[in-house]
């Protein structure tokens, strides 16, 4: 385990350690302060208890467990963490949890470490200074937020990453136990997260050999597990199924699923994996082979997919919906090439949400 590693390198006084000198000490036998960051459904569940005690039974000093986080990155809550974060004295973090936590956690980190609101950085490579040392240890698998260059924020204006190479966690801790007992509705979401990924990844003009390589394998895991009979192995391929499918989209990208899921989930607070599926079950005309394959993996998983979402909108939350979708222009020059705006005007994408 991570703590045991820590345990043995016996501070920064040996020269091959890792990080090296970047901490202070606490004392001749302790490594740093570490603050837990989880939500309350891990605690009650006693998931995150286990990595607790872990730290708490280490010659590691525990400075402190926030588990106030909610359904997807809010910079109210953002500003909550980095502040617990700073009063606790820790020096490092880890993450303990589903896709939320570790978006949280990935934004706090940066927060700590640049100046204003998290809102100045939604976008694409906008962050200057390096994050403080924080740690990813995944409850859910799919996302791929346990490795991606992005931390999903939704703010006052616009859902949109904070999307810089300073965002990636410095360690992660993979353990397919962590996994086991996820919801089976909830591991179809995150897991089709995944093969979204995949599939937009590697049918994306911005596909090159490093992408390829990891959505290939992603994609072959992701049929293993949601095509096959579930066995004992079937959560630790789809743990490495969510590692490689989001070191895939982190040097390519997402498409059009993910464009106007991010739409979906500003105007009508759809959790990210159900509403990357609410839209890629309409997308035939992208993705025609992926979302056939989708189907199938929905019928054998028994999930019912949600239609009809868009129905009672309004025509001011419509045109809000597509602002936000319209604003991820990378993902749709990935999905439609360079001429992206011309090949989706506002019409067609209204068209596209009201079959939704």
């Amino acid at each position: 385990m991570l703590i045991d590693q820590i345990v043995e390198r016996d501070c920064n006084r040996l020269d091959y350690a890792a990080p090296h000198g970047i901490y202070r000490c606490h004392g001749d036998d302790r490594w740093c302060a570490i603050a837990v960051f989880t939500d309350k459904g891990l605690q009650d569940a006693g998931v995150a208890e286990m990595i607790i005690e872990e730290v708490r039974k280490s010659d590691l000093q525990l400075a402190g467990v926030f588990d106030n986080i909610v359904q997807d990155a809010r910079i109210g809550n953002i500003n909550k963490g980095a502040a617990f974060y700073r009063s606790s004295g820790a020096d490092c973090m880890i993450a303990v949890g589903g896709g939320s936590v570790m978006d949280l956690a990935k934004a706090i980190s940066l927060m700590l470490t640049n100046p204003g609101s998290s809102a100045d950085y939604q976008g694409w490579d906008l962050i200057d200074n390096p994050a403080i040392y924080h740690v990813g240890i995944p409850t859910l698998s799919g996302t791929g937020a346990e490795v991606s260059r992005t931390a999903v924020l939704t703010g006052p204006e616009k859902k949109l990453g904070l999307n810089s190479d300073h965002t990636v966690f410095d360690q992660v801790v993979l353990d397919p136990d962590l996994i086991a007992d996820a919801p089976d509705r909830q591991r179809f979401y995150t897991g089709m997260d995944c093969y979204i990924h995949c599939v937009e990844s590697l049918e994306g003009t911005y596909l090159n050999a490093f992408s390829q390589a990891y959505g290939s394998k992603a994609l072959e895991l992701c049929r293993e597990v949601f095509l096959g009979e579930r066995t004992l192995e079937s959560d630790e391929k789809l743990m490495m199924a969510s590692f490689f499918g989001g070191m895939s989209i982190a040097y390519s990208q997402v498409g059009v699923a993910h464009a106007t899921s991010y739409g979906l989930s500003y105007v009508l607070g759809l959790k990210h994996g159900e509403g990357n599926c609410v839209a890629f079950n309409h997308l035939e005309e992208f993705y025609p082979e992926g979302v056939e394959e989708f189907h199938r993996m929905a019928e054998l998983a028994g999930v019912d997919l949600p239609t009809g979402v868009t129905g009672g909108l309004s025509d001011s939350e419509m045109e809000r919906m597509m602002d936000v979708s319209l604003g991820m222009a990378p993902l749709w020059e990935n999905a439609l090439g360079l001429d992206w705006r011309e090949r989706m005007p506002r019409d067609r994408l209204r068209a596209l949400y009201e079959r939704m």
